[in-house]
């Protein structure tokens, strides 16, 4: 059954005609200068089509589209109910077109195809068709001011966004740009990473079948020093929604300054710490959580728990559990649909991911379980699960942030310990605590700098709560309600009331 599984999507991946033109003012065009670069499967290293390259000029016409969409209100003047009925519209053509659109982010990025199809095409559609009911339930504000004034609040779309997303998940951190953005009244131009385009291409399309007007949704894939670049440094864009690496998130804000100080937000890097307390109600469930968490989407998220911090009396016995978990995730076909774990994103992450595991074995720590590349014969990029004991938090594994399926485990004495250890990091977007004592839980909550703390869980998700980080995982927040501010000018309006 599995095999047949694997054949079926192989042949209708081999059917796939796909259209890598870019998007701009509701149609499909080539390049300016007709440049394109090909574009590769990391599973198989098949090609899948010719991507536009798009460079300043092409990210100039679609900023010139947003802008004239935007100033001729044919989008953020519509009453918000016209606007939540469209948008539900298009959420419902993606979930239409769930298998095409999971089939073009396997095929795209390396993810298993049942992952494609049980997560991220359904959670993209939630999020556009949430945003959607909430537009018109966020009321303005008066202010309390005196008998003689009355000062009205009101939020106004900012303009023009850019939305730059990474690879890893395309279609989620798409939607989450694109959601609120779109249901502020707001032109969105969406920059996908070139190593992910086609989703991003196609959701455009889909947002127009669903009537949403030309020109308030634009896709120019390409490179992100051409693309990107123009994008943000583009003094008609009012705002960008960022996520990636830290290091380009710096990026961001040197080409605000460059440029119209636009507003930038960005959602950053991380290196989420995993505590594992001595009175931890079962070992066992922790290890399987952190394990299915970090080996996940082959560790390519930015809040994988990759940083294990156990209490040194269980340590031994929990490496050996996570240990037994690491070959349940290992990799196998994308297409067949029994696959839990996929490949890389291309050769460049894996050869980055091997080179973190080198640095973990050079610099004393030791691998338990994996580190080693696998099914290269197929023309990808597969990396077994790989644990490390032995870490301490200044090499390079425990530091920086790897992208793949690299776990560290390191040891701790008592709480004050391992609340130090956590907050030792540049980066703060999430962190675990497991414990059975409910005061410690709140106390180390409290104490852990990071965006998001989880209890005796890891990765608990919906669309309501805010996600972003601390310190240098980012600023301001995606999902929830929250998300209408980096969207939103806030306009304050004061009416003088004469006395009779």
């Amino acid at each position: 059954m599995a095999e047949a599984t694997a054949r079926d999507w192989h042949a209708r991946a081999a059917a796939l005609a796909i259209d890598g033109r870019a998007f701009i003012d509701g149609q499909r065009v080539a390049s300016l200068g007709g440049a394109s670069f090909d574009k590769f499967s990391p599973i198989d290293g098949r090609l899948m089509a010719a991507v536009a390259r798009c460079e300043a000029g092409d990210v100039d016409a679609a900023v010139r589209s947003a802008r004239a969409a935007f100033d001729s209100a044919r989008w953020a003047g519509m009453p918000p109910a016209a606007r939540k009925k469209l948008l539900l519209r298009f959420a419902e053509k993606i979930l239409a077109a769930r298998e095409e659109l999971a089939l073009l982010e396997t095929l795209d990025m390396g993810k298993p195809i049942r992952d494609a199809l049980s997560v991220d095409v359904p959670s993209a559609a939630r999020c556009i068709a949430w945003y959607a009911e909430a537009v018109d339930k966020v009321y303005d504000e008066i202010a309390p001011t005196g008998r003689n004034a009355l000062a009205l609040i009101t939020r106004e779309p900012v303009g023009v966004v850019a939305a730059i997303v990474p690879w890893n998940y395309p279609m989620i951190m798409a939607a989450w740009k694109l959601g609120p953005a779109l249901a502020a009244g707001n032109s969105v131009v969406l920059k996908p990473s070139e190593k992910s385009p086609f989703t991003a291409l196609r959701l455009a399309e889909l947002a127009v079948d669903a009537g949403i007007p030309p020109g308030v949704f634009n896709v120019v894939p390409g490179y992100g020093h051409e693309a990107g670049e123009a994008l943000a440094l583009h003094m008609d864009v009012d705002a960008i929604g960022f996520t990636g690496s830290t290091r380009i998130g710096r990026r961001m804000l040197e080409y605000a300054g460059r440029s119209n100080l636009k507003r930038v937000f960005n959602e950053l890097g991380g290196k989420s710490a995993f505590i594992v307390m001595d009175d931890v109600g079962s070992l066992e469930r922790a290890a399987a959580t952190v394990a299915g968490s970090l080996f996940f989407n082959q560790g390519e998220s930015c809040n994988a728990p990759s940083r294990v911090l156990v209490h040194e009396g269980l340590a031994d016995e929990f490496v050996a559990m996570v240990s037994a978990q690491a070959p349940k995730h290992a990799p196998g076909d994308p297409l067949d649909e029994t696959t839990v774990m996929g490949a890389l994103v291309d050769f460049t992450q894996l050869r980055t991911v091997l080179g973190y595991i080198e640095a973990g074995q050079a610099e004393g720590a030791r691998c338990v379980a994996g580190g080693r590349q696998v099914r290269a014969e197929t023309g990808g990029f597969y990396v077994e699960p790989t644990v490390f004991d032995g870490v301490t938090n200044t090499m390079k594994i425990a530091a920086e942030e790897i992208f793949g399926p690299v776990l560290s485990v390191l040891r701790f004495r008592d709480e004050a310990e391992a609340i130090a250890i956590a907050n030792a990091s540049q980066y703060g977007l999430q962190a675990s605590v497991w414990t059975e004592n409910l005061s410690r839980a709140h106390r180390m909550a409290r104490a852990l700098r990071a965006g998001t703390v989880h209890v005796n869980q890891y990765d608990e998700d919906d669309i309501t709560v805010p996600f972003g980080g601390f310190k240098q995982s980012g600023n301001g927040r995606d999902k929830s309600l929250h998300a209408f501010d980096k969207y939103s000018e806030l306009k304050t309006t004061w009416l003088r009331i004469d006395p009779a």
